[in-house]
């Protein structure tokens, strides 16, 4: 029996579903992919007439410090909420965009990050990659309005408690689109 020579694409295939069964190699494949798909989605405004208000602002956090943080304290301002977490590759793949809007917008919005992890693992991932926005644990709740199933949530909220832009997965935060979204919420 003669075996055919194997051709490039076969080998490269070869190479690609073993680079995907490799645990160590896995995760930075889906953050690589990821922020490719990130990079073209940028988050879209809800319909003014479709946008839902958040009924209650009951919601407690705690920081890395211990220090509690009580979600009424962002009533009448514009706040990003982003839900997270330091193992999930599309989380990982939006993060340098939201650190970027962070980095310009942190006198002007309030962020919101929260994560249900340790905080060992929050904080080695914040330090590693050079992030300083504060990331928050939930001790009570969420207020029902945000509904999250699934991570990276985002949510840009008005002034009035009125949720703007609600995204599942990864997007580009950074983007004009986004700017211009919340530069026009500053200015109402």
């Amino acid at each position: 029996m003669r075996f055919k020579k194997p051709k490039v694409t076969d080998i490269i295939f070869l190479i690609v579903v073993a680079v995907l069964i490799i645990p160590k190699t896995r995760k930075p494949i889906q953050v690589f992919v990821n922020k490719a798909v990130a990079a073209v989605i940028s988050p879209s405004k809800i319909q003014e007439e479709k946008q839902e208000a958040i009924s209650t602002y009951d919601w407690r956090l705690k920081d890395s410090q211990g220090k509690n943080f009580n979600f009424e304290q962002t009533k009448g301002k514009i706040v990003l909420v982003n839900f997270w977490a330091t193992w999930c590759p599309p989380c990982i793949a939006e993060m340098p965009s939201l650190q970027e809007l962070y980095n310009d917008y942190q006198d002007k919005i309030e962020f919101v990050f929260v994560s249900s992890e340790p905080f060992k693992d929050i904080n080695s991932f914040i330090e590693k990659n050079k992030y300083n926005f504060k990331v928050y644990k939930p001790v009570s709740n969420y207020n029902e309005i945000f509904k999250v199933n699934g991570i990276p949530r985002t949510f840009l909220i008005d002034k009035k408690g009125k949720i703007v832009i609600d995204k599942t997965g990864a997007a580009n935060w950074n983007s004009e689109k986004v700017r211009n979204t919340i530069n026009e919420l500053i200015q109402q």
